[in-house]
């Protein structure tokens, strides 16, 4: 058995430019962060006792004798994609729910994906391991996603993520004293909107009004630099941080008027006139978590005001996905 540790991630500047439809064009840039959330998957060789041959466990079980019967995507897609002919038992949990803009079905993909690689005692880099997820999720599911889930959620850290015109990603680590990351983490606040909802078909939405949103996508890839600048300046600067994410989260929401909603605009108003001096909610929209920026003498009025949503607490992380358990020698090879 194979036990996969996979951290979840919160993009502060630059999502909308990690979608192929637009990098491969005009280049793009984000800035992401692992947090200390997880999802778990641990994979085995079913053993040869059943009537059936796959066992597959998330919010559903699926007991399978072939993998084209199984009905969760990304499971049937690796499985084909890795060539298993073995009958396998994955069982999938997770620290925060899916569906909710922090990288989850990525943070899936790639924890199955070392899992598998673990079990058939291959080695994989965090590039190889992020860049098969990439082309499970783009290629063979084709589910509309962008390229930086993937590469957040294999690396870890707080990553600056440029994707080049001819495809080539590169990470860069944000070299940040870690006074100064920690300095950071302590102005942010993690909210549950309460409700979740289907990534790809929001991100559906947004890659077929790239052409229409040009300038609105250029100006929020321009805000990548200016947050490592800030990031890279004193700490009584990161003040501007916040307000740049004000600023980042007003040109999203505009992309499409499915990105938020009313609900989600009342959430966010409560935070900024509680003391936050920024904001966005994670991921594609419409639901999920809002992140706030807020001085930390202003948590406890944001956390009042907002006291009918659940608060998560979090610190960032910077390792990956993780193998934290492998035991290879239980197995029916």
């Amino acid at each position: 058995m194979v036990i996969i540790r996979t951290p979840f991630r919160i993009s502060f500047f630059g999502g909308g430019t990690d979608y192929p439809g637009w990098y491969k064009k005009n280049g793009g840039s984000v800035i992401n962060t692992t947090i200390n959330k997880y999802c778990y998957i641990s994979s085995r060789y079913l053993p040869p006792f059943f009537d059936y041959k796959y066992r597959i466990r998330y919010t559903l079980r699926e007991e399978t004798q072939s993998i084209s019967e199984i009905k969760h995507p990304s499971v049937r897609k690796c499985l084909q994609f890795l060539k298993i002919e073995q009958g396998i038992e994955m069982v999938h949990t997770s620290d925060l729910p899916a569906r909710s803009g922090i990288g989850s079905s990525s943070a899936f993909t790639v924890g199955f994906l070392n899992s598998l690689y673990a079990l058939l005692g291959k080695k994989r880099t965090k590039r190889q391991l992020a860049l098969d997820a990439i082309h499970v999720e783009q290629d063979l599911i084709k589910e509309n996603v962008g390229s930086q889930d993937q590469i957040a959620t294999a690396f870890g850290g707080f990553n600056k993520i440029d994707f080049a015109k001819n495809g080539e990603i590169d990470i860069q680590p944000i070299a940040i004293a870690q006074e100064k990351l920690d300095f950071l983490q302590d102005h942010l606040m993690l909210f549950f909107t309460g409700f979740s909802r289907n990534s790809s078909d929001i991100a559906k939405e947004q890659v077929k009004r790239i052409s229409k949103n040009k300038k609105e996508l250029k100006v929020m890839q321009e805000m990548v630099e200016k947050g490592v600048n800030i990031l890279n300046g004193k700490k009584e600067e990161f003040d501007d941080f916040g307000r740049l994410l004000d600023q980042s989260w007003k040109i999203k929401r505009s992309l499409t008027n499915i990105i938020s909603n009313n609900t989600i605009d009342n959430i966010y108003e409560t935070g900024i006139q509680a003391g936050a001096l920024g904001g966005k909610l994670c991921g594609a929209g419409a639901g999920g978590f809002m992140l706030f920026f807020a001085k930390p003498e202003n948590h406890p009025r944001i956390k009042e005001k907002l006291k009918n949503l659940l608060y998560v607490p979090f610190q960032f992380e910077k390792l990956g996905s993780q193998i934290i358990f492998n035991d290879d020698k239980n197995t029916f090879q």
